[in-house]
């Protein structure tokens, strides 16, 4: 007995790989998995109190998500991105089960076996991993030196079986923002060639030094070959929740509807309704704590600049999502040096060839579950850990 060939081919996530180090390691604080320090704001709560009462919140709902919700994302769009949705638009809004389902999603209602996406490296994890179990085949495009897109380069790995572009931005893992101008040339160029560009925004609200977010599915003419993907996760404080959303081209509606059916029938009603609660909080709510979490950001930014100041590490820029990448001057491999951060020195990290990055040793830093406290302890150990391991 086995697991399919298929899964065989697909690579083992890294968070649980860490985590289970961390466990083994009491005491180690994680610069690792992409979360936030704070919990859904109280309206989200607040909407599920009477889920019990009524018996008919313990039925199947909507396939596409429960209508208060829908609503509430669909004003949100249009309102916060520019967004449009509605048969007048061609498009159409799906509620799902993360960000991530709704990736999945996305790339079984429109890849065959072979079919070809183009992902600029770095890349998430999650979507090289769903495209492989998808029978499908990655192609990956580096970035600049910056983790900047190289659109010459995209251009040029078009072929006659690629179906998809796929953006994010802000960017997990390296943090940087794309700029409005070349998402507008990634979708112009899915638009020349047929293609879907799927763009994932997770990370929206989370821009700094003055950085701006862009929705290519603003674009006039975009609806037709634009999906985009969001999550309540980060900015909501809701990961345990599990709701995302899916908006995307109406030509693809009654695949993404046989593969909800299929994978979950409907996103949990109770954190659909406290999705709905924690929207009406709005995005001013949200702002207060990217506000407080930049304060973070400046203080983790400091502390590892002192390694590229001592010729320790490389740091890149970043000016979103919750990241840093860092690049430690070693011959070490990425998960040895991640291994020896959290064994020796009480500190987690992600191995950067978990999202593409090959060459060297990169490290992954998220800072956005630390507080005052946590940060000024976690950054102390990692820049403690880098500098023994460069002895």
């Amino acid at each position: 007995m086995r697991d399919s060939r298929r899964l065989q081919s697909v690579q083992t996530p890294i968070i649980p790989v860490v985590a289970e180090l961390i466990r083994d390691n009491p005491g180690t604080i994680s610069l690792g998995q992409g979360v936030v320090n704070y919990a859904p704001p109280p309206q989200a709560l607040a909407a599920i109190n009477a889920f019990g009462a009524d018996p008919a919140n313990h039925k199947y709902q909507s396939a596409t998500g429960l209508p208060a919700l829908v609503a509430a994302l669909t004003q949100k769009l249009s309102d916060e991105n520019g967004v449009v949705v509605g048969a007048a638009q061609g498009n159409r809004l799906m509620v799902t089960a993360g960000g991530n389902q709704a990736f999945f999603n996305v790339v079984l209602a429109i890849l065959d076996p072979g079919d070809e996406v183009i992902l600029p490296t770095p890349y998430y994890f999650n979507h090289e991993m769903a495209i492989a179990m998808a029978n499908a085949r990655v192609v990956l495009v580096p970035t600049d030196k910056n983790y900047q897109l190289d659109i010459d380069a995209l251009r040029a790995a078009i072929t006659p079986r690629t179906r998809a572009i796929v953006t994010v931005s802000p960017n997990n893992p390296s943090g940087v923002v794309y700029p409005e101008s070349d998402l507008r040339a990634v979708n112009e160029l899915c638009a020349k060639h047929g293609l879907f560009h799927i763009n994932d925004e997770a990370y929206e609200y989370f821009t700094y030094d003055g950085a701006r977010h862009f929705s290519p599915a603003s674009i006039p003419g975009a609806a037709g070959h634009t999906i985009s993907l969001y999550s309540m996760s980060k900015a909501y404080g809701f990961a345990s929740w599990r709701i995302g959303w899916a908006v995307y081209p109406a030509a693809i509606e009654a695949a993404m509807t046989k593969i909800q059916d299929t994978i979950i029938i409907c996103p949990p009603a109770i954190s659909q309704m406290a999705a709905t609660g924690a929207l009406s909080a709005g995005r001013e709510w949200v702002a207060d704590h990217v506000r407080a979490l930049a304060q973070t950001r400046a203080k983790v930014r400091e502390e590892l600049m002192t390694l590229a100041h001592d010729g320790l590490a490389e740091i890149p820029a970043a000016q979103g999502a919750l990241y840093f990448l860092l690049q430690p001057k070693t011959s070490r491999t990425p998960l040895d040096y991640v291994t020896q951060l959290i064994c020796a020195h009480r500190v987690a990290a992600i191995p950067g060839d978990a999202f593409g990055l090959m060459q060297g040793c990169t490290l992954r830093i998220a800072y956005g579950a630390l507080d005052a406290s946590t940060a000024t302890e976690g950054v102390g150990r990692l820049v403690a850990g880098v500098r023994a391991l460069s002895r």
